[in-house]
């Protein structure tokens, strides 16, 4: 490889919760793997542009995903069907902030010597302007290569309050400008002034330094970060696919952002210093659910509707069906979310407030700040039908090739009832092939297995009756996917 070409790392941060879009993102499948527009989940958009940067003065190594522990397989399932080549997944055993997280990032860039350039981005955000960004990303990575922090700032167009702002030393067109500061979230006074000022822009949270630069910037400042992560990453365990860091030492590391950390240490120095870049490439973060209505699609009156929706004599208006119909009349910029077990009404201009129910929710005890109906899992998914105090119904998909745990319970019996393909169930000493409208019967304790070992999915509809039904209540003796305890 021509020594004169920037090696570029994409580092996608996945390890967001996104409870300000509650309920459609939960803390088990959060946000980012979410498919709020075309077909693409916010995770997969981001690992395309990411990873479309090479030119002929850049090289491109494959990426890395930051992300965390519980949601590894939907991420590697979704990065699969991208297409794109397999990724490094880090997976963080607890949410430290973005500060630990790219730390992470950056000693698996320096392993064997190397030292590129990484291009940090969220995995929840959209683009309307896909070459504008590969431009601007372009741009960034060449500033970058000579030792700046470079940070992608975008123009506002309104007066938000949701978002940090970057104080740029003037103004920018389209090269690199210093970066004189950062700002918290203003108010709308203040909003309002950055926006006729000229020299604010949005903070996008998209990062482009050498692994190196990072790794100095944090130890000057947060010497306690990197020091801890290191101690974390020089523990970590490596299988296949993922990349854990110690569990008990990755614990006590500071959680801090990478703004707070380092980036609002450096501005206006000449040891790191901060340059950015202005994005001009129809950016949204998403960050609440009037974030999405910004984006989305509207009919003459300003609404946008997805699913089964009827809207009549509304404006301004976003709904969101995912289960059944849902009718709205008279309303006026409101969201009105739908999912199977919860339904979210906000007036527009309070959707940075959703995070409140769902604290609300956590701290109440209850499972919807947390899971879907349908839940995912490496085999396919469940969907919760219904319940009782004594019984349970599930649909359940395994994927061609997917087998659950060889198991037992304490507390349930269960009935299984085919559907759709073909099932390979263990049940005690007999191994048994179960198709369309077949059934068995898994008495309590009894060891078993559920596996598709077919071509097409396998569905199956689930009877569970006993005095406990928690998902707790499983005795794991062999898994494929590396959940034995």
């Amino acid at each position: 490889m021509n020594s004169t070409r920037i090696n570029v790392l994409p580092v996608v941060m996945a390890g967001g919760s996104g409870t300000r879009l509650w309920p459609l993102s939960r803390a088990q499948h959060p946000k980012q793997f979410l498919v709020l527009q075309g077909n693409r989940s916010l995770f997969q958009q981001a690992a395309s542009r990411v990873t479309d940067l090479a030119a002929d003065d850049i090289a491109l190594t494959p990426a890395c995903v930051v992300g965390n522990e519980e949601h590894r397989f939907v991420a590697l399932d979704q990065w699969r069907e991208t297409g794109l080549a397999a990724p490094t997944l880090l997976l963080e055993p607890a949410g430290r902030n973005t500060a630990p997280a790219m730390t992470l990032a950056a000693l698996q860039a320096i392993e064997n010597g190397a030292d590129p350039v990484l291009v940090v981005t969220p995995a929840d955000q959209t683009v309307t302007d896909e070459p504008a960004f590969k431009s601007a990303l372009q741009s960034a990575v060449r500033a970058a290569a000579g030792g700046s922090f470079v940070i992608l700032g975008v123009p506002p167009d309104r007066p938000e309050t949701g978002f940090g702002y970057i104080q740029a030393a003037g103004t920018a067109e389209s090269s690199a400008v210093e970066v004189a500061g950062f700002v918290e979230k203003p108010n709308l006074t203040t909003a309002q002034r950055y926006l006729e000022d000229g020299r604010y822009f949005w903070n996008s949270g998209i990062f482009v330094v050498r692994a190196s630069t990072w790794l100095a910037a944090l130890r000057q400042h947060r010497p306690d970060i990197e020091t801890a992560t290191r101690s974390a990453w020089s523990s970590r365990a490596t299988d296949v696919s993922f990349v854990r860091p110690d569990k008990a030492l990755f614990g006590q590391i500071p959680s801090e952002s990478i703004d707070y950390a380092v980036m609002e240490k450096c501005a206006g120095s000449t040891q790191f210093p901060v340059l950015m870049v202005p994005l001009r490439a129809g950016w949204s973060d998403l960050g609440a659910w009037d974030a999405v209505w910004q984006v989305s699609g509207k009919d003459d009156a300003g609404n946008a509707a997805v699913g089964d929706t009827i809207v009549r004599d509304s404006s301004n208006t976003l709904v969101h069906a995912t289960s059944r119909l849902v009718s709205v009349v008279g309303l006026d910029n409101v969201i009105v979310v739908e999912t199977p077990d919860a339904v979210l009404v906000v007036d527009r201009s309070r959707g940075q407030d959703v995070k409140h129910i769902v604290a609300q929710l956590q701290s109440a005890g209850r499972s919807e700040h947390n899971v879907h109906r349908l839940v995912h899992r490496p085999w396919g998914w469940y969907d919760g039908i219904d319940a009782g105090s004594r019984f349970q119904v599930k649909r359940i998909l395994v994927k061609p090739g997917g087998s659950l745990s060889l198991q037992k319970h304490h507390h349930r019996a269960e009935h299984w009832i085919v559907v759709r393909g073909t099932a390979e169930v263990t049940n005690g000493d007999q191994v048994i092939l179960l198709t369309e409208n077949q059934s068995t019967y898994i008495p309590l304790g009894t060891v078993h297995r559920l596996a598709n070992p077919g071509k097409v999915p396998l569905e199956i509809i689930e009877v569970q009756s006993g005095s406990y039904l928690g998902e707790d209540d499983i005795v794991r003796f062999d898994d494929t996917y590396g959940r034995v305890k």
